[in-house]
């Protein structure tokens, strides 16, 4: 080093580089963060306590609350398969994917109805469900195939904000549709036959088999939805729209119908939801509105885009809001802990962006997006 040369300056530290990048907004995340851990490990060591003191609910009650938090996340799933699958190809949430649901729950309702004014329900009820699941499936089909047509395609090359605000004004309009035509009477399906009420063993364990079936049906969609995305052309086709349109219409793949049938394919998810929701809770104009959110919320926590991550994203959110009430609320000794279930249902979905924002399986972005 010469008197000319100009003096060096020392190499800001790791510690110091790290300390600069480290915003309000960051550390106000840790303390979340932190603070989130804490509570819950307040609450589990709460509700271990009150348990071994013989307080609260006893093993066979979270044995029931543990099972019924999974089937009613099986069905959260199925809908939230729609929502990842439309997101995977376009690229914005489908916000009308609830009433879809709903319609199917809703027309289903009118075929069990039937059958069972014909007599098939009582005197063949595994015809007559079944007839009514495709029934609910094909009307979910149609309505999503529909909502496509008439609200969409005509907005694909718009703004992302343009297609979300267009599925809130579908997503009100057929519920008021449904409430013009149907009225706002909660109808309830036909009685289940005899060979679906009660309990069944499994291992031991008596399970509802309304719950067995709805965990049943979920598993058997799930592995066929899987096995038609991986194994067949048009599964292929789609995935290959959902990476980069573009590129796939350049190849020979019709964009267009490849679109179509994903949204065929999410509403026939959703119609086999909406008869299992509809047979266990009945139906009404306005029951789209809250699984639709919660089905959302779901899709976010597996990872958005991802169909594996949108039925595990279901069933955490099931166990969440089934059993998170009473494990963690009544541990802190919180009064009526179940009141808020959809309160620690969304306060997953925050955290789980707090501390993962791509979802548990991370987010499937196509070449669009990643522009």
């Amino acid at each position: 080093m010469t008197a000319t040369d100009p003096p060096r300056t020392q190499a800001p530290s790791l510690f110091t580089r790290a300390r600069r990048r480290l915003t309000w907004v960051d550390s106000f995340l840790w303390v979340i963060r932190v603070g989130a851990v804490l509570l819950i490990a307040w609450g589990l060591i709460g509700s271990i306590q009150r348990f071994t003191a013989g307080l609260g609910p006893t093993g066979s009650q979270w044995r029931d609350l543990l099972v019924a938090a999974i089937a009613f996340g099986a069905m959260y799933g199925l809908i939230a398969i729609g929502y990842s699958m439309v997101y995977g190809v376009l690229g914005f949430i489908n916000f009308a994917h609830g009433e879809v649901f709903m319609s199917g729950a809703f027309i289903g309702y009118f075929a069990a109805t039937a059958l069972s004014n014909g007599g098939l329900w009582q005197s063949n009820p595994i015809i007559a469900m079944l007839l009514t699941l495709l029934v609910s499936m094909a009307t979910s089909t149609f309505m999503a195939v529909l909502v496509e047509r008439v609200a969409y395609r005509r907005l694909r090359s718009s703004p992302r904000l343009i297609p979300l605000i267009t599925s809130i004004g579908v997503s009100f309009f057929l519920q008021y549709s449904f409430l013009g035509l149907f009225g706002a009477t909660v109808r309830t399906y036909p009685t289940l036959p005899p060979f679906m009420t009660g309990n069944i063993d499994i291992l031991g364990v008596p399970v509802q088999r309304s719950q067995l079936l709805v965990i049943v049906v979920a598993a058997v969609a799930m592995s066929g939805l899987w096995q038609f995305v991986t194994r067949t052309k048009t599964g292929r086709a789609m995935r290959a729209v959902a990476e980069d349109k573009e590129i796939a219409a350049l190849m020979g793949i019709n964009v267009d119908r490849t679109i179509v049938t994903t949204f065929a394919v999410g509403g026939a998810m959703a119609g086999i939801a909406g008869m299992l929701y509809g047979q266990l809770y009945g139906v009404s104009f306005f029951m789209g509105f809250l699984p639709g959110i919660k089905a959302f919320t779901a899709a976010v926590l597996g990872g958005i885009g991802v169909i594996p991550g949108a039925m595990a994203g279901g069933v955490l959110l099931g166990l969440f809001e089934g059993v998170g009430p009473l494990l963690i609320l009544g541990g802190l000794g919180i009064a009526s802990p179940s009141q808020l279930r959809d309160a620690v249902a969304f306060s997953a979905l925050v955290l789980v962006l707090i501390f993962r924002p791509s979802g548990l399986f991370g987010e499937a972005v196509g070449a669009e997006d990643r522009a």
